[in-house]
């Protein structure tokens, strides 16, 4: 039997899919019908809200990069304000397919991430770009750093604040050492493995100098592929690349001095320069949000509704995806 708490709950639960309903059926008197079609009869992962009302059919889509670019499965039901990769790349590919969609802006707000998810966007844009030939701008918020840089490299455009935090183009792993706590406290450990390399970056022993070398060649194959990343994006010799990219950070004001990004204003201004410069003076500014027909709703697991350890689930689940080291492009000051 589940108790009162889950019964709760679920009637929460319900009480509000059954508001949104209604509230989407009967819509906004202020809004254009065709702006935001109820989701319960849409058959579409996404709605749109209107930023800024335009005349036509045009519109410029604003996707919202928020948070450390890591994969860590699909979030909660309802928890809309996490970061979700996949569903990330999918409003990409998303906006990229709509015929309507003129002109899409990235709005980063991240210090970066995994090597592997930045590069995912970053061939995501370039798609968008090539194989829909529709442009693509950057717009930096607070932070837009390492892995932030690497996906908004390709940009037709990239605008930051002067005070964006931008820049570390680089390649960073990390991992502790405790080998010497555990001698001092007699901690033993036994560890059975089939090569030597096996436990590489174990915090229960020191690193040796030819597994130093083994990682470090590894990282630099990586920011090999994050400078090639910008050298192309950014039309830069790779000579200036490399001396600017020696992971230190810039403000917006010092990268547009060092040619990192072409303009300084706001995710607005941001908004204005494509309006301007994309001949989409009367396009809709539209953003996604996460949008489920009738039938996905029900396809979604009951667990996110009425499980009581949600929240511990999702701290487990990311210690068991951040347990052993990685390489990343990421920002950690």
């Amino acid at each position: 039997m589940m108790s009162g708490r889950r019964w709760t709950a679920l009637i929460i639960a319900a009480a509000l899919f059954i508001l949104s309903v209604v509230i989407q059926l009967t819509g906004d008197p202020g809004k254009d019908d065709k702006t935001d079609t109820p989701f319960a009869f849409q058959d579409s992962m996404f709605k749109e809200k209107v930023l800024k009302r335009g005349t036509g059919s045009k519109k410029i889509a604003v996707l919202n990069l928020d948070g450390v670019i890591q994969d860590l499965g699909s979030t909660p039901f309802m928890d809309t304000l996490a970061y979700d990769h996949r569903r990330f790349l999918e409003m990409i590919e998303y906006a990229g397919e709509d015929p309507n969609v003129e002109g899409v802006i990235v709005n980063v707000n991240s210090p970066g991430g995994g090597v592997v998810e930045s590069a995912e966007i970053h061939d995501k844009l370039i798609e968008v770009q090539e194989e829909y030939n529709k442009p693509v701008y950057a717009s930096m918020g607070n932070v837009a750093a390492s892995g932030g840089y690497y996906v908004s490299a390709p940009a037709d455009k990239i605008v930051a604040h002067p005070a964006t935090l931008t820049g570390s183009i680089g390649v960073i792993t990390e991992s502790v050492d405790i080998s010497e706590l555990a001698d001092e406290y007699g901690i033993d450990f036994n560890t059975i493995k089939s090569g030597k390399h096996k436990d590489i970056m174990s915090p229960k022993r020191k690193m040796t100098d030819e597994e130093e070398e083994i990682l470090q060649v590894m990282t630099n194959d990586l920011y090999d592929d994050f400078v090639e990343v910008i050298v192309n994006g950014r039309d830069m010799s790779e000579e200036k690349v490399r001396e600017l990219g020696d992971g230190r950070i810039y403000t917006g004001k010092q990268a547009k001095e060092h040619e990192l990004v072409d303009d300084l204003g706001t995710l607005d201004d941001a908004i204005k320069m494509m309006k301007e410069e994309q001949d989409l003076k009367g396009a809709q500014v539209i953003e996604y949000e996460p949008g489920y027909s009738l039938r996905q709703m029900f396809s979604l697991s009951a667990d996110n509704i009425l499980r009581s350890d949600a929240k511990v689930h999702d701290i487990l689940n990311l210690i068991e995806q951040s347990r052993g080291p990685r390489l990343m492009y990421l920002y950690a000051g």
